[in-house]
């Protein structure tokens, strides 16, 4: 009988680094079996996580735990983690198969064993017959995908990812990433991956920890946090976003909130608790907005606005619109995009009242110290 993986955890973790706190009292458990990301801007502590996960860095407070296991101390050779580092780390001396049995060489596995767990180890990531070559003669996909079946070929506890895909071009990477989320839902381990990169980390994972200034700023699903972010800094991180900035007019029990923005009345759904007076701002997302050339029925919110630029992007066209409430982007399909634009052309805006979303404005938070480890 299989056992399930057991759940990682970080217990009050901090890292200092002299006067610099890198990573600041994070608690936080992944999961067994889990596509897990650390996801942040440069500097924000997500490698230092990855590097304590590993062993590669000690706490300077708290503690690291897997199961049962006391882990704070352990050194990496001895946590039996799988690491997949952002250069890939291969041997360019040796073959594929020498690159991938290399940990099986160094635990003294029997020579039988290791040829039958290579040529299994390349077949899981689909390299069956590349083990006579070089890494110099493989692509940069396949050289990832060689530094995958190594990391695994142990049967690591956990794969650690450290910017898996940063190399690659952006067709390859989107392909790698279908690849390694089939991997892992394949093979039921779990994975934790550091990307600075929003939408690799939205298209893999089960579950997002947003990291910034060494803590944990909100966690949760992918649809979640890009469609309910908590604060301002997590809309804008994950994508494109419009911020409004109203007053609350009215607020009933069913959660509609009224609210005004520059003289403009709207209603906004939500579950967040706010009062009549109250200062608000609110996240909507480009897709959320429909744009018209006409006015549409009433209902919802409406407001309407001078075209001042837009740009082709294949899938959408990108228009920019000088309104009462400031200037809003707005992202539609381009087969919904039936009117050839002009600038200054009058144009209507309109999006229901649950398109957006009320968030923490966090815009005078300290910003994360030059020099601090990513």
């Amino acid at each position: 009988m299989t056992t399930s993986p057991a759940t990682f955890s970080f217990r009050a973790v901090t890292k200092r680094y002299g006067a610099v706190k890198a990573v600041d009292n994070v608690s936080l458990d992944v999961n067994g079996g889990t596509f897990f990301s650390l996801l942040g801007p440069s500097g924000s502590g997500k490698t230092t996580l990855l590097m304590m996960a590993a062993g590669f860095e000690v706490p300077s407070t708290g503690d690291v735990t897997y199961g049962t296991r006391e882990l704070t101390r352990v050194p990496p050779e001895k946590r039996n983690f799988g690491m997949v580092f952002q250069g890939y780390a291969l041997f360019p001396n040796l073959t594929v198969a020498e690159n991938v049995c290399f940990p099986l060489a160094v635990r003294n596995v029997g020579r039988a064993e290791r040829e039958q767990r290579v040529l299994a180890a390349l077949d899981l990531v689909r390299l069956s017959g590349f083990g006579d070559r070089f890494p110099k003669q493989l692509s940069g996909g396949q050289q990832q995908r060689v530094a995958l079946a190594r990391a695994l070929i142990f049967e690591p506890d956990i794969l650690l990812l450290d910017e898996p895909l940063s190399a690659l071009d952006k067709k390859l990477r989107i392909g790698l990433q279908i690849e390694l989320r089939e991997l892992q839902r394949r093979i039921g381990k779990t994975f934790i991956c550091v990307t600075h990169d929003q939408e690799e980390a939205l298209s893999m994972s089960d579950e997002i920890a947003i990291v910034r200034n060494g803590k944990i700023v909100q966690r949760g699903a992918p649809e979640q946090l890009f469609e309910r972010p908590a604060t301002h800094f997590v809309a804008d991180f994950l994508g494109e976003s419009n911020f409004l900035e109203g007053k609350v007019v009215h607020a009933d029990g069913a959660g509609l909130v009224r609210y005004e923005a520059q003289g403009t009345a709207c209603v906004q759904q939500s579950d967040v608790k706010v009062e009549p007076g109250e200062p608000i701002l609110l996240s909507l997302r480009p897709s959320k907005i429909s744009l018209t050339s006409a006015c549409p029925a009433a209902g919802g919110n409406l407001t309407s606005g001078m075209l001042a630029g837009w740009s082709y992007r294949g899938t959408e066209v990108h228009y920019e619109v000088n309104t009462p409430l400031g200037r809003l982007s707005v992202n539609a399909p381009t087969w919904q995009s039936d009117f050839a634009p002009v600038s200054g052309q009058k144009v209507w805006l309109s999006w229901s009242p649950d398109a957006a979303t009320i968030v923490k404005d966090d815009r005078g938070d300290a910003k994360a110290k030059s020099g601090k480890p990513a």
